[in-house]
This record gives C-alpha cells, structure tokens and sequence, in this order.
C-alpha cells in the first residue's frame, strides 16, 4: 500500500525500514495535553499503531521529559526503546539506566522540590523520580511571573538548570548538556533514514540534530514531522509533515506501517 500524498517524505523509511528509526515524543503527540500529568495517557490507537511498526523498522523510540519509567509503563509496547527526562535515562534490559553526571545532582533536586512545594503552594510541583521537577502554572496561569522568579532563584542556589520548556512549565534539572537532539544523535547512529514526531519546544533540537546529520552526512535522509495544536510553536508548524494532534500522528503511523509491509 503507497504511501498518502502527504506522507510522501517518509518514502526513505519504507525504501530501506531495517535501517531506518522512527522517534516520537509524548505528551502531545501520543498522548493529548491535560492538565494534570500524572493523567496524561497515549492514545490507543497510537499505542496500537506502534505496536504494529516496531517489527518493521530498525528502531523506535520514545523521547521524552517524562521519567523513562514512566514511558516504560505507559507504551509497553515490545521494542520500543523509552528515553527519559531529554536523555538523562533509559531503560536497557528492563533496567533503569541515569547519565552518570546526573548522579551528583540527585540530592540537590530533592532539595530544590521540597523549596518549591513550600514556595509555591497551590501550584503543581511534579517530581520527576529522582533527577528533575517541573513546576506547572497550567491551571493558574496568572502566577506564571511568580513561578518564573521562584523557579530560577531556586536553581541558581543550588546550581541547577531552569530551562522553559513550554506548555506552562518550567523545569529544575541537573546541569548535564543533554536534550531530544542529543538524545536522539545517540540513537540514530548508523542508521540510513530517520524521523521525530514531536508537538512543543523541546522537541526542535531533535529537528535540529537530525537536520545537522542530513548536511554532515550521517543521515542519508530525515523526516521531522509536527504535531499540531492550538500550543505548537511556530516552527514546530514548518516540519517536513505537519499532523492533527496525537490522532493525526496515530494515522501517520499506521499508514507507514501498511507501506512498509505492502512493499516490493
């Protein structure tokens, strides 16, 4: 079955699919925005349709901020690498696998949680597991500058990076230099073709990233690939494919695994 018009970028991974990766983010793009993120959940028929690609492809992954256990429990889907908190961990072999220049930071992030829980009452404070926590202001929206001056003030004093990472968010993680663009370099490596699916901010150094090894000739070809919503940024919107929130990116899946299977 050919591919649909639209998806015509994605000819690369049907051509050579034992070669190629497909990558993907979360909240967003499997699994629609909510307000609490303890609640979010990927959509079945996305988990279905990764379920179907994985024996197709030579890799797929999960990239996301969300811890890799997390993912692991919420995509258990055989196959499908989870890459946690911007490539701070993995799960390998069922285990729990953390950067070891995150480790010195893991009392310091206790710390700062327990800061910004008494700073910020009435906020969300996610724990992230032992390496990150991410202030939300989602549902009060009017404290954003309050948050924002609390959360870099509390970084700042215990050494740690504060990055905005859209969505009303901002997060407190060990001063590592990693992301989805570093994250997914990793995983990419020796492969002929490789796409991201991702929705929000944090997701464009992995446009980057794979876009640099096109030039470099890392990558013989790439596909990034946006997830649309009434949030996505603009650039997220001038990806190569451009979808309708976690269903359009569910079809998408499908419809590459029906190409891949119906080809030669």
């Amino acid at each position: 079955m050919p591919l649909p018009p639209q998806f015509a970028p994605l000819a690369p991974l049907v051509d050579d699919p034992r070669r190629a990766a497909f990558l993907l983010d979360f909240d967003g793009s499997l699994a629609p925005i909510v307000d609490d993120p303890a609640a979010a959940r990927p959509l079945a028929s996305a988990v279905d349709a990764l379920a179907g690609l994985a024996p197709l492809v030579g890799l797929i992954a999960v990239v996301s901020g969300r811890p890799a256990r997390f993912l692991e429990a919420h995509v258990p889907v055989p196959g499908v690498v989870h890459v946690g908190l911007y490539g701070l961990e993995r799960i390998v072999d069922g285990q729990r696998v953390v950067d070891p220049r995150a480790l010195e930071w893991i009392p310091s992030i206790g710390a700062a949680a327990d800061e910004l829980d008494a700073a910020l009452g009435g906020l969300l404070v996610e724990r992230k597991g032992d390496l990150a926590v991410t202030v939300h202001w989602r549902t009060s929206p009017s404290r954003e500058d309050e948050a924002v001056t609390v959360v870099n003030a509390v970084a700042e004093r215990h050494g740690l990076d504060a990055p905005l990472r859209g969505r009303m968010a901002m997060e407190l993680r060990p001063p590592v230099l990693v992301d989805k663009g570093t994250a997914v370099e990793a995983l990419v490596e020796g492969m002929y073709a490789a796409a991201f699916a991702g929705d929000d901010a944090g997701d464009l150094p992995a446009f980057a990233a794979l876009d640099r090894l096109r030039r470099e000739g890392s990558l013989a070809e790439r596909v990034t690939i946006g997830v649309r919503s009434t949030e996505a940024p603009t650039a997220v919107l001038g990806a190569q494919i451009v979808v309708d929130g976690p269903d359009g990116l569910a079809q998408l899946l499908d419809e590459l695994a029906s190409a891949i299977s119906g080809r030669g």
